[in-house]
């Protein structure tokens, strides 16, 4: 059977591990955007110290958005509608 919805075929079949892949990469992405603007905005810092500051921001990023937001407030009670 088919599951299709706006134009895009989804096969039931669809692992769902392929969706927690699908979002690591796009928050990885975004904060390694962010962590690139921030970095590029300090003046004056050594490159060592620069990629420690670069990667603790997207490990932070990453931390916040998996543990705090998608743990804590995405599992709450009052999210599941009931």
């Amino acid at each position: 059977m088919r599951t299709v919805h706006n134009n895009i075929y989804i096969p039931r079949t669809w692992p769902n591990w392929i969706w927690y892949a699908i979002e690591v990469f796009i928050v990885l992405a975004v904060s390694t955007l962010v962590a690139k603007e921030i970095t590029d905005s300090i003046i004056g810092l050594q490159p060592e110290i620069q990629n420690w500051i670069f990667y603790s921001i997207v490990g932070v990023i990453f931390f916040i958005w998996f543990i705090l937001i998608r743990g804590l407030i995405f599992k709450k009670w009052i999210l599941l509608g009931r």
